[in-house]
């Protein structure tokens, strides 16, 4: 199972990539979303694993294209401004999973078991 995480955050993406990893899961993570979509057109993920505010490319837009390439890739946002994923203006995936910081690292990969599983 492989994930795409696009967080900005140095020390959150350490913590969120060690959780994974420790779970079970290869982590591919990157700090910018242009940077993670480059790398998603050159190889497939199960899950898109991304913050919203990030430089370069916000989370949505990513998770838009994303989903683009590939329509069965879960996405899942973690971020501190929930109702800007959740605006329904936002052209966010419909199905996407938000987890709002701050957040526990096992509720983190709780949830992300879910979407592998569903």
């Amino acid at each position: 199972m492989k994930i795409l995480l696009a967080e900005d955050d140095n020390d959150m993406r350490r913590f969120l990539v060690k959780a994974l990893e420790n779970a079970g899961y290869e982590v591919a993570p990157f700090d910018n979303g242009l940077s993670a979509y480059n790398r998603l057109r050159e190889e497939p993920f199960e899950l898109l694993l991304t913050d919203i505010v990030m430089p370069e490319m916000d989370g949505i837009e990513l998770a838009r294209r994303a989903t683009e390439l590939d329509p069965d890739i879960k996405v899942m946002f973690i971020t501190g401004f929930a109702a800007v994923a959740l605006n329904p203006d936002s052209e966010a995936p419909k199905d996407a999973k938000v987890l709002s910081k701050p957040f526990h690292l096992r509720d983190l990969v709780s949830e992300v078991e879910k979407m592998m599983a569903a």
